[in-house]
């Protein structure tokens, strides 16, 4: 054998070699990707750009950095615009299962005597199935939310304000002084985003008054927020990591890590 074919045979099987993609371009691909696909994985990326695994992991986690997406188990997810935000019919059809572990978990921390604010969103409509048949006072900002609190037999007050089309919210400034009137022992919140540095994210800011407002009169506060919401940076701040116990389904990829060390993450396994 000459030592050209040898030499061939050892790049080839070298797993360390250099990937002939320059940087710029490997990074221009992947984000063309989630924008036709949303969640890419990374032996797609490898498949794509001709380059070894573990620099496609460090491409997505210096994209991550630079905000341009989020790690997922398995690869990348593109990231929502700060004001985008789903209707509520979208979000119901969203992620089901996982939240109803998460509503089942939060209802279970619900006791005699509880006053409740239970904030508009489809995880914590999930919650009143499994609220414990025990006397208790719940306000509420969701319109979605009073039949099936009714028909539970709970004494409910909806605070007044303007209706939000889509998540069909009671918000602004009406909400706001309604909602003053009140405290509580325990807050359930819905959330658009859950970031390690920029905290509690909703794209409304009335809305993100709301949540906030719920959250200080609370003396203990509860972020209801599937994996999904984990990485997400939304236009208008509710509250720093820390102010509240976030209950979720799990965590992934780098989230684990930038996470570890909040003790105010609740994962629910079952």
């Amino acid at each position: 054998m000459n030592s050209e074919s040898l030499c061939n045979i050892i790049s080839s099987a070298d797993p360390f070699k250099e990937d002939s993609m320059l940087t710029e371009e490997r990074h221009r691909i992947i984000l063309e990707q989630l924008k036709i696909k949303n969640v890419v994985k990374i032996n797609e990326l490898v498949e794509l750009t001709n380059s070894s695994e573990s620099t496609i992991r460090r491409d997505l986690t210096y994209l991550e950095q630079g905000k341009f997406l989020k790690r997922v188990h398995g690869g990348a997810a593109g990231l929502q615009g700060k004001l985008k935000e789903l209707t509520e019919s979208e979000k119901t059809a969203k992620n089901i299962q996982e939240k109803m572990k998460i509503a089942q978990y939060a209802a279970s921390l619900v006791g005699e005597g509880d006053c409740l604010f239970i904030d508009a969103g489809t995880t914590t409509y999930h919650m009143i199935d499994y609220l414990p048949e025990v006397e208790v006072v719940i306000v509420t900002n969701g319109i979605s939310h009073v039949d099936r609190l009714l028909k539970k037999g709970f004494k409910t007050y909806l605070i007044g304000g303007m209706i939000k089309p889509t998540t069909k919210a009671m918000i602004g400034g009406s909400a706001l002084q309604s909602l003053n009137h009140y405290r509580f022992d325990k807050a359930f919140i819905g959330i658009n985003g859950v970031h390690h540095q920029y905290g509690f994210t909703t794209p409304d800011p009335e809305e993100a008054q709301i949540k906030k407002a719920s959250l200080d009169l609370s003396r203990e506060a509860f972020i209801l927020a599937d994996s999904s919401k984990f990485g997400e940076i939304s236009f208008s701040k509710v509250g720093d990591i820390g102010e509240a116990v976030v209950i979720t389904n799990q965590l992934e990829g780098d989230q684990i890590e930038a996470f570890q060390n909040q003790r105010t993450i609740k994962v629910v396994t079952s």
